[in-house]
């Protein structure tokens, strides 16, 4: 059975010691999917929300998230992102947006917690934007795609 990274010998929580690991280049990718009625996706893509538009804030309030990962999850390591980017893709199904992030950096330790960090954020804001015309919206599937490092 492995061991838990982020607790000491006794069990408490604690920083993982990144001191002596290589730098590398690591990049990861989250998705995640809000769900939401066919006339609020109507009114996100003709950009008539009262609120603005919709997945512009979401973006850059998920790429925001990301660099902001250190500062809201306690032991995560605070990162200087190279790259974050966030994208919406519509399903054929038109009853919710799926939502994908990809992190990039060159540092000690990996960027999972920053990509779905950006996938949660972005989810939320359309979540805030839409809550008046839209009450049955979920959030759900937010996931780690993948991690590599070279």
């Amino acid at each position: 059975m492995k061991k838990l990274t982020h607790t000491d010998a006794r069990g408490e929580a604690s920083m993982v010691d990144v001191s002596e690991k290589p730098v590398m280049f690591r990049e990861a990718i989250a998705r995640g999917e809000i769900h939401l009625l066919k006339s609020t996706l109507k009114l996100i893509e003709s950009k008539t929300i009262a609120k603005g538009n919709v997945l512009a804030a979401a973006r850059l309030a998920g790429i925001m998230a990301a660099k902001k990962t250190g500062e809201l999850i306690p032991l995560c390591h605070p990162l200087p992102l190279t790259h974050c980017e966030v994208n919406f893709e519509f399903p054929g199904t038109r009853d919710r947006i799926v939502i994908s992030a990809c992190a990039k950096i060159a540092a000690q330790t990996g960027v999972e917690m920053e990509a779905l960090t950006a996938v949660s954020v972005a989810a939320l804001t359309i979540y805030d934007m839409c809550k008046a015309v839209d009450k049955q919206m979920r959030i759900s599937d937010v996931k780690l795609l993948s991690k590599t490092k070279r």
